[in-house]
């Protein structure tokens, strides 16, 4: 009986209601010839912590990550992947409608969450009220 009650979710932790923090297909680069036309016809701009280029787009923003060894060991990479996949999934209605790949570079691992969402929302133009609202 003790082994059901420590697998069963507490009562008091509501659900989170499906499709609110999701991060679905059409708003990921997936194929090598996506990435290669935005690194072809993009614009490059560049932080400290982030090289971001911005190709072509279509009818809404879609975000390519770049998160080479260089940067550290596997629970580091996902890290800092995961916190680009949050700043782009909470800042996507006030992107531009193009292509989007951000490539880390060496310490970005160390960054904070509001760190990557100051240095990006300040290289991408985003205004500060679109970034307090997070």
């Amino acid at each position: 009986m003790a082994a059901q009650d420590r697998n069963r979710r507490p009562t008091s932790v509501a659900p989170i209601p499906k499709g609110t923090a999701r991060f679905p297909k059409v708003h990921r680069l997936r194929r090598r010839a996506d990435f290669l036309r935005v690194k072809a016809l993009g614009d490059r701009l560049h932080t400290r912590h982030f090289g971001v280029t911005l190709g072509p787009g279509g009818a809404a923003p879609r975000l390519g990550l770049v998160v080479t060894r260089r940067l550290g060991r596997a629970v580091q990479r996902s890290r800092v992947k995961r916190l680009l996949r949050e700043f782009f999934r909470r800042h996507r209605a006030s992107l531009p409608p193009r292509d989007l790949v951000i490539l880390a570079k060496a310490g970005a691992d160390s960054l904070s969450y509001f760190q990557v969402q100051e240095e990006l929302a300040r290289l991408l133009g985003l205004r500060q009220k679109d970034a307090e609202l997070d």
